[in-house]
């Protein structure tokens, strides 16, 4: 019999992954927001592909809506990722200078 249960241990770690993650993304610097926002539409992607894969496989009617769900959210998460990733884009580009109203 173990001291503590494997539940525990997945709760420390599930507690300092968010305080680890928490810290790490806390402290980027302005200018590297885009291209972790570009990693963090890469990491959404493979969590569609598992959920995918998991709506697949499951053989109840409850996991296959949960895996279905899944992918759903999953997805909202990559297409927003972009958007907000492209606006970000837009941000830097330099703006065209306005024409002088009253100059012929």
């Amino acid at each position: 019999m173990d001291l503590i249960s494997d539940g525990i241990y997945n709760l420390i770690i599930f507690a300092l992954a968010i305080y680890v993650g928490y810290h790490v993304v806390w402290n980027v610097t302005p200018a590297l927001h885009t291209p972790l926002m570009a990693v963090t539409n890469a990491i959404s992607a493979i969590v569609i592909v598992g959920a995918m894969l998991a709506a697949a496989l499951t053989v109840t009617p409850l996991g296959k809506l949960m895996g279905t769900l899944a992918v759903a959210l999953a997805a909202v998460n990559v297409f927003g990722g972009f958007l907000v990733t492209r606006r970000m884009l837009e941000m830097f580009k330099k703006k065209a200078p306005k024409a002088q109203a009253g100059k012929h």
